[in-house]
């Protein structure tokens, strides 16, 4: 293909393949891909692309027709594949300068620019990360932050490789350059910081956005790029660092407010902050050992005490909730049944957790947990009232444990509760002492009704660890018996959650003699047309369970 006089062409059918007219459009794209297998069809779009003159859309569809290109042509061993002459130009073409104005293009080609990194680089392709290295030096701000971005998507496609070879030569790769992305990392935190504090947010924005793109960039290398990093004093004081960077970006947050526009972005590095010490923990469990006292610290320190309130949100609730589950549960963290046979790692990461959860440590976790978190905020209550399928989906749906709150709580408790029964048990039988003998037909707020269900809850979660611990046949007798029976529209809630409660518990400890009975009030719950609207789901399990109970004594009996 003749550049000269192909130039002109492709760039027609670019630009008729933006076209909106279906017959313009058509031919034009039927023409462009006769042209894919074309000698020099990229060499083509990558001048057009990188021609700032040029129309927007024409150069994103030629970015786009170039990344195509990637995964289809430039295989050595793919048909029509790309020469090594011609791939030699496109590499050096596409480094050449890092100065691309409008964004989305911007991001396209460092996409781009790392598909062809997983292909070539290190091997065809050294010059690009000493390249990237020095532009990110650079005192322009649009070069300093185009080369930072591609380099980061160059480093996350790096990362993602997992043949054995791929994964030492990543690993010379990070311990070469480590250095440089920490203080890369550090000097842009430090910027932002003080534009921040001074107001300057234009500043503080530009500065955040590239703390973000150097933070991605640590997050891969300290995950993926060192086979023992508990070795390396560098990655562990990084890690150590996060902690700092977190309270200063959460008091960042408290104050811009809410209306900053710093704050989307601002949340989103405190967010990626907590992603570094989840891939860590999850990676590399044994070299987190020393960070775990840490961790628990800050984690129940900013969701389980006052020190959180302003500050957080939900996302990072989240986040340091997934932490605390992580460290209670990794089997790297427990020792042997038979204590000899344990590893050294295990014990100590086992004293370290048994020296932090304390009696009134997971004591106030208990209450935290059912008292606070467990209460159906206003707008949950809204949602149970006029979309009760979304709101079941909401409470059970899939992987929702690690991103939505109320699922995310239920989780921790689960494992806490499993994990420390024997403190928690007490903590949770005095919640539900508390609430026998009240009668709440006449309570008009739903801070006291949410919080009947929030014990409820926890009573239905914990059942199999509450089972010598609780006469669950008395209490159906005594108390939630007579609250299904209630007709109070208030009660609503209550009844929803009594029955959930019961359905629960039947399978783990209900007498036979008791099941007729409930199986009656059932039946006549099942008359509420509200209460099987919104919860016949609820219900029809609970009567299976009912009936499956006739089944089996039937049996026995035989």
């Amino acid at each position: 293909m003749d550049m000269d006089s192909a130039s002109s062409v492709v760039l027609q059918a670019l630009t008729q393949a933006t076209s909106q007219d279906t017959a313009v459009l058509k031919p034009a794209e039927e023409q462009l891909r006769q042209w894919e297998t074309q000698p020099g069809f990229y060499s083509v779009l990558l001048n057009i692309f990188n021609n700032h003159m040029l129309d927007v859309n024409v150069r994103w569809l030629a970015v786009l027709y170039f990344k195509n290109g990637i995964d289809r042509y430039w295989r050595r061993v793919a048909p029509h594949a790309l020469s090594e002459e011609e791939k030699t130009s496109l590499r050096a073409g596409l480094i050449t300068n890092f100065n691309e104005p409008v964004n989305q293009i911007a991001t396209q080609i460092a996409v781009l620019i790392a598909k062809v990194a997983r292909l070539d680089c290190p091997r065809q392709w050294p010059e690009l990360i000493p390249i990237l290295l020095e532009s990110v030096k650079g005192q322009d701000g649009l070069q300093q932050h185009r080369a930072l971005l591609t380099f980061y998507h160059v480093t996350k496609t790096l990362a993602s490789k997992r043949l054995a070879q791929d994964r030492r030569l990543f690993q010379d790769l990070a311990s070469g350059i480590y250095s440089f992305a920490c203080s890369l990392w550090s000097h842009h935190t430090d910027c932002f910081l003080q534009q921040i504090y001074a107001r300057d947010e234009a500043a503080a924005l530009s500065s955040l956005e590239r703390t973000l793109l150097s933070l991605k960039v640590l997050r891969k290398l300290t995950v993926h790029g060192f086979q023992e990093p508990q070795q390396n004093m560098e990655v562990m004081g990084f890690l150590n660092a996060v902690f700092e960077r977190l309270k200063q970006f959460l008091e960042c947050c408290r104050q811009v407010g809410s209306d900053s526009t710093c704050r989307e972005k601002l949340e989103k590095t405190i967010i990626l902050y907590t992603k570094v010490l989840l891939d860590f923990l999850e990676y590399h469990p044994c070299a987190f050992i020393p960070l775990i006292q840490r961790s628990l610290e800050f984690a129940v320190t900013y969701v389980f005490t006052p020190a959180g309130e302003g500050v957080t949100f939900e996302r990072f609730i989240v986040q340091c909730m997934n932490l605390i589950k992580m460290i209670v549960k990794n089997d790297a963290y427990k020792p042997a049944k038979n204590i000899d046979d344990s590893k050294p790692e295990s014990l100590e990461a086992h004293k370290i957790k048994t020296a932090f959860f304390t009696h009134p440590t997971l004591t106030e976790i208990g209450r935290r947990l059912v008292s606070h978190y467990f209460l159906l905020t206003e707008e949950e209550l809204a949602m149970w009232e006029e979309d009760p399928e979304s709101f079941a989906v909401e409470e059970t749906g899939g992987d929702s444990w690690k991103y939505s709150l109320r699922p995310c709580t239920e989780v921790l408790f689960l494992d806490i509760f499993h994990n420390y029964s024997q403190t928690l048990t007490p903590v949770l039988l005095d919640m539900v002492q508390n609430l026998q003998g009240h009668c709440i037909v006449n309570i008009v707020t739903n801070v006291t009704l949410t919080f009947f269900s929030a014990v409820y809850n926890a009573v239905g979660l914990a059942a199999y660890e509450l089972f010598d611990n609780v006469d669950f046949d008395q209490w159906f007798k005594n108390q939630l018996l007579g609250e299904l029976q209630v007709s109070h529209h208030r009660y609503k809630l209550i009844r929803r959650r009594v029955i959930w409660l019961i359905g629960q518990w039947i399978s783990v400890k209900f007498k036979s003699d008791l099941r007729p009975l409930l199986y009656e009030v059932i039946l006549s719950l099942m008359q509420d047309p509200d209460l099987v609207v919104r919860h016949c789901e609820t219900l029809i399990n609970a009567l299976r369970e009912v009936c499956l109970g006739f089944k089996y004594n039937s049996n026995s009996r035989h």
